[in-house]
């Protein structure tokens, strides 16, 4: 068969979106997000070993509502990963793969990612997290 003539493998413009594909490539996204943040939290650690000025400045750069929104998301990231990790070690054991058990398991892990970023953000700004 000719290089122009042989079928195309199925691709992004062919495939409409499914949940296991959204989640799949959702876990990936946070596996980065969660990388990078941890540059910011290298840099506000070496703020506080760096002294009173340094620590101050990190503050301030923390404390203004873009970066606590970034903030806000990147504990949705950490949930997220955590909850789908979770999931993923289930399907290590050999169980949850019939496609119903698999939505159901995406479902929960998707709703205990939200609820407990909901909780970590709710103990936060109530000041309980101090």
């Amino acid at each position: 068969m000719a290089a122009g003539k042989r079928p195309l493998s199925p691709h992004l413009q062919i495939y409409r979106p499914q949940l296991t594909s959204v989640l799949s490539i959702f876990h990936r996204f946070t596996g980065a997000a969660l990388s990078a943040g941890l540059l910011l939290l290298a840099w506000w650690l070496a703020a506080i070993a760096a002294g009173e000025a340094a620590y101050a400045t990190a503050l301030g750069v923390l404390g203004a509502w873009p970066v606590k929104i970034l903030l806000l998301l990147g504990v949705f990231a950490f949930f997220y990963h955590l909850c789908n990790g979770i999931r993923h070690l289930w399907w290590d054991s050999g169980r949850g793969f019939e496609i119903p058990q698999v939505y159901r398991s995406g479902w929960i892990m998707l709703g205990a990612a939200v609820t407990l970023s909901l909780v970590a953000w709710g103990l936060l700004l109530s000041g309980g997290g101090a």
